[in-house]
């Protein structure tokens, strides 16, 4: 019977992992009010009894869906941080800066924004995870976001520049859910470099 427990676990956690991928592709794509339990369960491939197991109720789901995407988001970054490694100069720069906005243009993060705006409107267990999860993203991407750029913030308005950085990939992500004008984020993305160029190499 013990010897059964390694692949049921395995089996477990493989299910659990489909599950909160199909949250995130359910409130990206059908929004939170169009994300049910039995959206999720069915994209997934499991049953609904079988989703409600790991999840007994919808809040249950969404609340691990949005620890989910934080981890994901922060995974997104170290993998960032390495790939910017070998780059040099002001090619650096444009990698990071380009990088950061497609973080905040792509699916996790449109993930995060449906579960952001249910939980505005929620005052339960939802509305404190997400608060506190995000505080801490935030805190996390902006300290990537520096170690990335090179930046000194013990200068005088860098600090401030690049949470402007931040702030800017936040507002492009918010207008791609409603256009995708990829050349004006490329001719934005071209100005925060030389913004950055200018505020980092004085």
């Amino acid at each position: 019977m013990g010897a059964l427990t390694g692949p049921k676990q395995d089996r477990s956690r493989a299910t659990r992992q489909r599950l909160l991928e199909a949250a995130i592709a359910c409130l990206a794509e059908y929004g939170w009010a169009g994300s049910t339990v039995s959206v999720v369960a069915e994209r997934a491939g499991v049953s609904r009894g079988a989703a409600q197991h790991h999840f007994p109720t919808r809040e249950d789901l969404f609340t691990a869906a949005v620890e989910y995407v934080a981890e994901e988001r922060s995974a997104a970054l170290r993998e960032l941080v390495v790939a910017a490694s070998p780059v040099l100069g002001p090619a650096r720069r444009y990698v990071v800066v380009t990088e950061l906005v497609e973080l905040y243009t792509g699916p996790l993060f449109r993930a995060a924004l449906q579960v952001w705006v249910a939980a505005s409107h929620d005052r339960s267990q939802l509305r404190s995870r997400v608060t506190d999860l995000e505080a801490r993203v935030g805190r996390e991407t902006h300290r990537m976001a520096v170690e990335l750029l090179g930046a000194d913030e013990k200068v005088p308005g860098v600090r401030e520049t690049v949470q402007g950085l931040l702030d800017m990939a936040r507002g492009l992500g918010l207008a791609t859910l409603l256009t995708d004008d990829r050349a004006r984020r490329r001719r934005v993305v071209e100005q925060w470099v030389r913004i950055l160029d200018d505020a980092l190499d004085d």
